[in-house]
């Protein structure tokens, strides 16, 4: 087993380097900038997060110290971790992410919980982004199959490259489609997270959001309820019946999304809140 790399002539240890790193951050208005260029460190060194420490009395080679470097400019422009390094944990597992996704998010979890607690054999994801809430489900359930849908082929292709590594590429299907324009057949699960910021809060979201992630994954425009119009309109023609419907949804949506299902004639639906207490995913199960 090989020890610490010996600190060559003028070459910087990992421990300077981020103690070089993180005033530059925290100068930026980053909020967490000791985790933050933590994490941009041992990407740049190759190792994981957690064994960093072990590493800080190695020297960084010109190639780590170049990449670091680099990394910590894109923070400080406000990129996301995400983006700088290329993936983000989400249920447990690493997916790929690219500026042409939305950023999995830890509050979506909340919808991941809610779809394993029903049964279901074949699962739609409309708009899929990443393709995490399609794949999480399926990595989780072994014997079922699934179709994710997005509006942009470029999203498409991260999701299909997530689920090539994931192991699931047999047991998934990808289908460029606006909405329910190119969707076909029925569904036991039918999940979204759709955009849903309404265009006037897009002013107030961090750089971080605002000015990295893809608009069309963040805003439909208006008042961010159109998607979910689109989704309970179209849903009963590709559900079963005894099936069901959940979507993300913004904090203040509930009772309007609830009225889009009950209209659409799904029974009573409820609302889930997530860790922070805010209501996070509506759920509705058609008729038998």
């Amino acid at each position: 087993m090989s020890g610490p790399t010996p600190t060559g002539a003028g070459q910087q240890t990992a421990a300077e380097a981020l103690r070089t790193a993180i005033p530059r951050l925290q100068a930026a208005a980053i909020a967490d900038a000791p985790r933050d260029a933590r994490r941009l460190l041992a990407h740049a060194m190759g190792i994981a997060a957690d064994r960093l420490t072990l590493h800080l009395a190695d020297a960084l080679t010109p190639d780590q110290s170049f990449r670091f470097q680099s990394a910590i400019a894109a923070r400080i422009r406000r990129q996301p971790v995400s983006q700088i390094i290329g993936s983000r944990s989400f249920w447990g597992r690493d997916f790929r992410v690219t500026p042409d996704t939305l950023d999995p998010r830890p509050e979506t979890e909340t919808l991941i919980e809610a779809a394993l607690a029903v049964p279901f054999a074949r699962v739609l994801d409309l708009g899929t982004g990443t393709g995490c809430i399609l794949l999480t489900l399926l990595a989780e359930r072994p014997a079922t199959t699934g179709v994710g849908t997005d509006v942009s082929p470029a999203a498409l292709m991260v999701a299909k490259d997530n689920a090539h590594t994931l192991g699931l590429t047999a047991r998934t299907g990808f289908v460029v489609s606006d909405w329910w324009s190119a969707v076909g057949g029925n569904f036991d699960l039918i999940v979204s997270n759709p955009p849903y910021i309404a265009e006037s809060e897009m002013a107030a979201l961090s750089p971080e959001v605002r000015d990295w992630e893809p608009h069309l994954a963040l805003t439909p425009g208006g008042d961010g309820l159109l998607p979910y119009r689109l989704i309970a309109e179209g849903a009963m023609a590709h559900l079963a019946p005894g099936g069901w419907l959940m979507v993300e949804i913004g904090p203040t949506q509930a009772e309007s999304v609830l009225d889009f299902f009950s209209r659409a004639g799904f029974l009573p639906g409820r609302v889930l809140q997530d860790l922070d207490g805010r209501d996070r995913v509506v759920l509705a199960q058609r008729k038998l």
